[in-house]
C-alpha cells in the first residue's frame, strides 16, 4: 500500500492515529562502553533488527543484569515491536517470547499495543510500503542523520479493519515471514557445507571420484 492509497479505506475499514490503540515509548538506555559485558542482557540496536525479526543474541552488545534491572523501563515484552527512531527510520522488528526481558537501546522506538492480537497487523502494516514513506517524508535531519519523534510515530494513520480480519491478515503474513526465514537458513546452512567441502576437495582430504590424467 503506497501513501496514496492510505486515504482510500476498503468498506467497513476506519482510521486511527498509531498511538489511539498503541502505547508508544523512545529514549532507551545509552550504555556506556564500560557497562557491556559479553554476557548479560542483550541490548537490541537498530542493527539487530532483520526481516521483521530481531537477529540472534550471539554477537549482541550485553549489560550486567544489575544495570539491565535500573532500566526496567526499556524491557521489551513479546508482541511488542521495535521501531528505528534515527538513520534508515521506520525499520521494524516484532519481539517473540525468545527476545522478552531484553532492553532496547536510545535508537529505537517501543509500540506496544493495547490489544496484544493486533501486532502481527500492525507488524505488517508498519513493514509496507505506505507507512513507511509516511514517516519518511516527515523525517528530520540531514542524510544519514534522520530521525523521528515520538509525536511523528503517534500520528501516523492506520487502517483497521474488523479484529478478525486484522488476524487473519497478519497470520498470513506472519507465514510468508517464517518461509522466508526457513529458507534464510537453509541458504546459511547450504553456504556453511559449502566451505567444509572447498577445505576438503582443496586439502585432497575428499577424493574426487576421477584419477588425475
Amino acid at each position: 500500500m503506497s501513501e496514496e492509497m492510505i486515504d482510500a479505506l476498503p468498506h467497513g475499514w476506519r482510521r486511527v492515529s498509531l498511538g489511539d490503540i498503541c502505547e508508544i515509548q523512545g529514549g532507551g538506555p545509552a550504555v556506556r562502553r564500560t557497562e557491556r559485558i559479553e554476557a548479560g542482557v542483550p541490548l537490541i540496536r537498530p542493527a539487530d533488527l532483520r526481516n521483521r525479526r530481531i537477529a540472534d543474541r550471539s554477537g549482541m552488545v550485553c549489560v550486567d543484569p544489575r544495570t539491565a534491572r535500573d532500566l526496567s523501563k526499556y524491557r521489551v515484552l513479546a508482541d511488542d515491536i521495535l521501531v528505528t527512531r534515527t538513520g534508515a527510520v521506520g525499520r521494524v522488528a516484532l519481539v517473540t517470547a525468545q527476545e522478552s526481558g531484553w532492553l532496547y537501546n536510545t535508537h529505537l522506538f517501543r509500540v506496544r499495543a493495547h490489544e496484544p492480537t493486533q501486532a502481527a497487523y500492525l507488524l505488517a502494516y508498519l513493514s509496507g510500503r505506505g507507512a513507511g514513506e509516511w514517516l519518511e517524508r516527515r523525517a528530520a535531519g540531514t542524510t544519514g542523520m534522520r530521525s523521528i519523534t515520538v509525536r511523528t510515530l503517534h500520528d501516523l494513520p492506520v487502517p483497521l479493519p474488523a479484529l478478525d480480519q486484522q488476524r487473519e491478515i497478519g497470520a498470513a503474513l506472519h507465514a510468508i515471514d517464517e518461509k522466508i526465514r526457513a529458507h534464510e537458513e537453509i541458504i546459511r546452512a547450504t553456504a556453511d557445507l559449502r566451505e567444509v567441502l572447498s577445505d576438503l576437495l582443496m586439502s585432497g582430504d575428499l577424493p574426487t571420484g576421477s584419477s588425475a590424467p
